[in-house]
């Protein structure tokens, strides 16, 4: 316990014994009443500091020195200390402030921080907690209303199947009915004849029999009547052709879903109908770390004498295009599943999987769009006038082809659903061109943003438009480097919208933002001459070298 104090908290003065202690020496280390102090600090023979008690015992004690109470903070090293540490070397030129003004101003930031805990942070924290139980409710409910609508989407498509069925089932009974009737009538006719033809055998036996001179030598044969059955048709047995769709082609054609749990910072509170159901486009960007070096997977060795392009079925089969009338089809172990010719015998220009899992491929010389369904080519648009170029599906089933006019005076992008034109984009919003007029490549691809970006290699720009034909930005090459020619070949884009770009003779790949700006290089992989791009539904890259006749297999996310 301190000395100090009694066990009614009074102190009596030193000197006296006697009086209330008010006063305290912090040389002598004594309790003083008034009049001893005035008595005390009187004796000179040394120099006496006298201080308020309440004062003295406010202050804490020093640590170096416990007989010293500490009367001052060091404004260096924030404690307080006593007069015999400022002498120290501990706290040599050091700024000391009085110990009760520190505590003063030290109040006042108390008083502040208070304020502002009570008033401004609290109600803050008491707000968004409050929230929590709501925000579930609404995520809770909108995930039923979710689910019911995916369900009832699912039933849908169920229903639409069974009707499907039921249709071919339909026509499969209606087809079996024709045949029965068709078959049952030459079924009876050819029992009528087999009647008669025993009834002859029977007419020459007796005849044979009765040895009648008169009757044999009438006798006119009619195995001529009878040598030659009656036509039966050949009846076409029904047979079934199911379409092959894998789990990323059914995907794409059921739905997806976005929005999926994502904590926003400056969420609002009515987000219940903030989710949307389901929308035909691709997930939105969900920000995934880039690979500080991309790595090379895996390579497979096409044969072409120069590979051009590559375009994937799914993640274990992709199609190759090169410099001759070959299509083919290779998996993840190099091994060629299929193999196709073009129609007119020519090397296609560009190909795209589409999303009925089938081939379409661009075949300028023969001003056609083709599509290759189970080994099957059949030509789906002949141009007049117009040469196609690239093309590439999209996420509402329609083609975008890039195209040249035979006069090598225009080039336009035309959207088709089918075969029947849609949407032609061809200048911007002053009139003027949106792509060179140069006989070159114009490879494209459709964002998941719905932008449309295309490749103009003879203008050293991707031109970047909207869905709607708005022209958005180009992007020139890497902005640190402008003096370095920009020369893009293929191009494609991945899950989080950022855009990827071949440059062959630069042998690299640029990695650009949805809005345009690059992000870095692609261009260790050994990559030689790269000239076709494809990303599979896992991000990674697909790329086609032109003089290696390669296909090598890169990841550049984490």
């Amino acid at each position: 316990m301190d000395p100090h104090y009694s066990g009614q908290d009074v102190v009596r003065c030193t000197a006296c014994e006697t009086a209330l202690a008010p006063m305290y020496c912090e040389v002598c280390h004594i309790d003083l009443c008034k009049d001893c102090a005035e008595k005390h600090i009187a004796d000179k023979s040394k120099v006496h500091r006298i201080v308020s008690l309440k004062q003295f015992l406010a202050t804490p004690k020093c640590p170096d020195h416990p007989n010293k109470q500490c009367e001052l903070h060091c404004e260096q090293c924030d404690v307080p200390i006593c007069s015999q540490c400022v002498i120290s070397k501990k706290h040599k030129h050091h700024g000391f402030v009085d110990i009760m003004e520190n505590c003063q101003k030290k109040q006042e930031v108390l008083k502040q921080d208070l304020e502002e805990f009570e008033k401004s942070i609290y109600p803050k924290y008491q707000e968004a907690v409050s929230k929590i139980p709501q925000q579930r409710a609404n995520r809770s409910k909108n995930s039923q209303k979710l689910k019911t609508t995916i369900q009832n989407h699912g039933d849908m498509l169920h229903k639409e199947i069974d009707s499907i069925i039921q249709e071919m089932q339909s026509k499969i009974d209606d087809d079996d009915v024709q045949y029965l009737v068709l078959s049952d009538i030459r079924e009876q006719e050819i029992k009528r004849i087999i009647s008669q033809i025993s009834e002859i055998i029977l007419n020459l036996k007796r005849l044979l029999e009765s040895g009648n001179v008169n009757i044999v030598s009438k006798y006119k044969s009619r195995t001529q009547e009878f040598r030659m059955l009656p036509p039966i048709p050949k009846v076409a047995i029904p047979n079934f052709q199911p379409q092959t769709i894998n789990r990323e082609h059914l995907l794409k054609l059921f739905g997806s879903l976005t929005h999926l749990f994502k904590e926003d910072e400056e969420e609002e509170e009515e987000e219940e109908e903030d989710i949307s159901i389901i929308k035909e486009t691709k997930p939105s960007p969900k920000g995934r770390p880039l690979l500080d070096v991309p790595k090379l997977i895996t390579e497979l060795d096409t044969g072409y004498k120069y590979l051009h392009g590559v375009s994937c079925l799914s993640d274990e089969e992709i199609w190759t295009r090169g410099n001759d009338k070959n299509l083919k089809l290779y998996n993840q172990r190099g091994k060629l599943l299929k193999s196709v010719q073009t129609i007119s015998g020519n090397s296609p220009d560009d190909i795209a999987v589409i999303c009925s899992g089938d081939l379409v491929y661009t075949d300028r010389n023969d001003r056609s769009i083709s599509l290759v369904r189970n080994a099957q080519v059949q030509t789906l648009i002949k141009l007049q006038g117009w040469s196609p170029r690239g093309v590439c599906s999209t996420t509402s089933h329609d083609m975008l082809i890039s195209m040249e006019s035979d006069d090598k005076k225009e080039s336009k992008i035309v959207r088709y659903s089918g075969s029947t034109e849609k949407q032609i984009i061809q200048w911007d919003e002053q009139g003027h061109p949106l792509y060179s007029n140069r006989h070159y490549f114009k490879y494209l691809c459709e964002n998941g943003n719905l932008d449309i970006c295309v490749a103009d290699n003879a203008a050293g720009a991707v031109v970047v438009v909207s869905d709607a034909g708005k022209l958005r930005f180009r992007y020139t090459g890497n902005p640190s480097n402008p003096q370095k020619a920009f020369f893009p070949y293929d191009i494609t884009t991945d899950s989080q919208n950022r855009i990827l770009i071949a440059e062959t003779l630069n042998r690299n790949i640029h990695l650009v933002d949805k809005d345009g700006n690059f992000l870095r290089y692609i261009d260790n992989c050994g990559l030689q001459s790269p000239w076709g791009l494809c990303v599979d539904s896992r991000d990674n890259l697909f790329v086609a070298e032109e003089y290696t006749r390669k296909v090598k297999k890169i990841q550049y996310y984490q």
